[in-house]
Formats: C-alpha cells, structure tokens, sequence
C-alpha cells in the first residue's frame, strides 16, 4: 500500500456518528444533506428510464441531453461571454468529489505544490495529496468582535502570498463548507488576476452556487468565478446535483473546464468510471429542466431553518457564531470547550445530539462544531437547541460543583 493512502484520516465526522448507531433518539445533523428526499418527478424519470431498458453504458463525458441541459442551465446563472462555448465544456461526472478527483488527476503531479482555502470538507485537501502534492492551507480568520463575531473571512494578503509561481494550484470551495464564507466578485476578480500571473490553476468547488442567502444577484445565486474568468482561463469548476436538487444518494455532478481539457477527462472518467449510470443521468435531464419547482423553494426553505436556528444559538451563553451568507451550515464555537471531537460524541452520549466536529475541516477549527441546519421539520432544529442548552447547563453545575 502506497504510504500517502495508509495515513489518511479517516471521517472524523463518520468517528461520531458511529457514537449514535443504534439510537433512534439522536437528532441527527452531523452529514451534509437534508431529510427530504428526491421529488417524485424526478424519481419517476429514473425509474422509466430503467423500465425501457437503460441499462447500457452512456459516453464517458456525459449523455448529450444532459450536457446539453447542463449548458442551458450554467448559460441562465452566468450569462456573458462564454455562452456560446458551455455545451464543450462540460463534462458529467460521478458526483461532485469524483469531479473534485477527476480535476487533482487531470492538474496534479507528485511533488505539485497546492494550496487550500481552510476550514474545508476534508477532500479538498485529501484528493491533491493522494496525488503526490505538497499541501499547504490558508486559514479564513475569525471576526473576533462586533456584529459579525464568528464570521470567517479571507486574508487576501495571506492568500496571494502563498500562491507563488510554483504554485501548481488553488482549491477554493465557496460558499463554504463548513462555514458559509462566500467570496465577492471583487475578491474572485483579484485571486483570478493573480493565478494568472502565477500561472496557477484554480479548482472551484461551487456545489453550494444555489444555497445563498444574501440576494447579490438576479438569479439568486452566489458570485462564481465563471462570471469573471474567460473562456481558457485556467479554471475547473465542479458541481453536484446533491444540494439544490436533494439529490445526495444519486452521485451525479458535473465539471465545467476549458474546452481543450474536456476529451482529456472524458479518457480519465474511463479509467475512472466508465460513465455515469444512464438512468441517473435522465433524471438529472428532468430534475434541471423542471428545477424551479424545486431549488427555489428548497433555498427558501433552508433559509427559514438558518432563521430559526442561528438565533437560538446565538442567545446561549458561551456560544459564539455569525449568521452564514451561503452554505446549510450553522458553524458556532463553544467557549472552554477546545476538543470538539470529545464534545461532539458526548453530545451524542449524553443529549441524544449529532453534530459535526470542526476539526474534521482543518486544525484552525478546533473548538467549533457544525450543524446541518437543512431540515424538513424546523421543530427538529428547535429540539437540538434545548437538548444543547440542557448539556451546556449541566456542564456548567459539574464545573462549579453543584
């Protein structure tokens, strides 16, 4: 076994949900995901998909339909000087971290130096280092006081000293996870500038583009470098049908990429994959022709429970977070209490609780645990509050000995 493979940490989000199998009484908001599951129209496309009998392997980048609807759908978020060539640039792939994998094999060589954006879901990182690369992060810092204390922004100093002409390439994921960090257009205009000067490549994890909150634009979307890069700029930017479309178990997602490099992935997702299951592929045609019946309802709804929940949080004592602009996370820290990992499995043990760890993104985030806010009963995150209110209450005796 390859060295690189053995020491891979394992989930340490997965290390705690393990704490609560078998209890059917844990609230659990420890994985990425809502509760709800896939709507029945898009269901009923997969399901006669396999009724007519296609069961048969599909083109490695992707049925036509679909790369075809892909295109429609990427040319009505980011209308401008690329929509002429989005069909060329796409490429279907296995979800969105096989996509992520598919970029770090097509970009990355042994002893490639690559940079990360921390705190982030722990394969950004992963990925390029199975590849052989020098990983290097650079930590979002902590709005220590006022109205966005616990906010996470981005030192641009910070990161465009660390991206060098050495640099091979910069992983960003926002909106971010586990945070809610989303970058400006101003902010995504400067770091493009820069890579380009570098020579850089820039891998944007965008799966998140439809989960925003801050209403910047007129299709609701956040800000995206494909509305500042031109069409050969060196960028790769992955998605998933997982969030906006609550389709998580279907592992479908797609990669838009500089038209020359798209038959290069096509021969890696052989290699790789095969292709795409056809009839997830035809539910992912109907899911996006017909998907205002469902992103903009569910963005509404996941904002409601981020209404409900950040609040509640916020009023605890020795809870410290910021309301998240993007994302379906609540990221909050929890004072006097540094080893999140114990403190989550506790509270799985002892108030029936399931929450993620912050360090399973990034050591600058130990001491803060995450919360999946996306879900179908909003009574359910008012539950978790005084089930945390309840442990943190009974903390609070033991440490004075009452």
């Amino acid at each position: 076994m390859r060295a690189v493979v053995d020491q891979l940490e394992e989930s340490r989000i997965r290390e705690v949900a393990n704490e609560g199998l078998g209890r059917p009484d844990v609230l659990k908001f420890w994985f990425g995901e809502s509760d709800e599951v896939t709507p029945a129209f898009i269901r009923e496309a997969a399901m006669a998909s396999l009724q007519l009998g296609e069961t048969f392997y599909a083109h490695n980048l992707g049925l036509p339909e679909l790369r075809q609807a892909i295109a429609v759908y990427t040319h009505g978020l980011h209308p401008g000087r690329c929509a002429d060539h989005w069909f060329d640039r796409i490429a279907v792939t296995s979800g969105g971290v096989n996509g992520l994998m598919l970029a770090s094999q097509l970009l990355v060589e042994a002893g490639d130096d690559v940079v990360v954006i921390t705190p982030a879901w722990p394969n950004l990182a992963a990925q390029p280092q199975i590849m052989g690369a020098l990983v290097k992060t650079v930590s979002l810092k902590v709005v220590e006081s006022g109205d966005q204390a616990g906010a996470w922004v981005l030192d641009m100093a910070a990161l465009l000293a660390a991206i060098t002409p050495a640099t091979r390439l910069l992983i960003v994921n926002a909106p971010n996870n586990p945070t809610g960090w989303t970058l400006s257009r101003e902010e995504q205009s400067t770091i493009l500038a820069h890579c380009r000067c570098t020579g850089t490549w820039v891998l944007a994890d965008e799966v998140y583009e439809r989960l925003y909150y801050a209403g910047q634009s007129a299709n609701g979307a956040a800000p995206s470098f494909l509305d500042v890069a031109e069409p050969d700029d060196r960028l790769i930017v992955a998605h998933s049908f997982s969030k906006s479309f609550l389709m998580t178990g279907w592992r479908l997602g797609w990669l838009v990429l500089p038209a020359a490099l798209t038959h290069a992935v096509g021969k890696l997702i052989e290699f790789n994959t095969s292709c795409a299951p056809v009839f997830t592929q035809r539910a992912a045609v109907v899911a996006l022709q017909r998907g205002d019946e469902v992103t903009p309802a569910l963005v509404a709804h996941l904002q409601a429970c981020r209404d409900t929940l950040v609040p509640l949080l916020q009023s605890l004592s020795g809870v410290t977070l910021a309301m998240p602009p993007g994302g379906m996370y609540a990221f909050f820290r929890l004072d006097g209490q540094p080893d999140c990992l114990d403190v989550a499995k506790r509270l799985v043990r002892e108030a029936g609780l399931g929450l993620a760890p912050g360090s399973a993104f990034g050591p600058e985030a130990a001491g803060w645990l995450r919360w999946c806010f996306a879900s179908r009963d909003p009574q359910r995150l008012v539950q978790g509050v005084e089930r945390l209110q309840a442990w943190l209450r009974d903390q609070g005796k033991k440490a004075t000995g009452l």
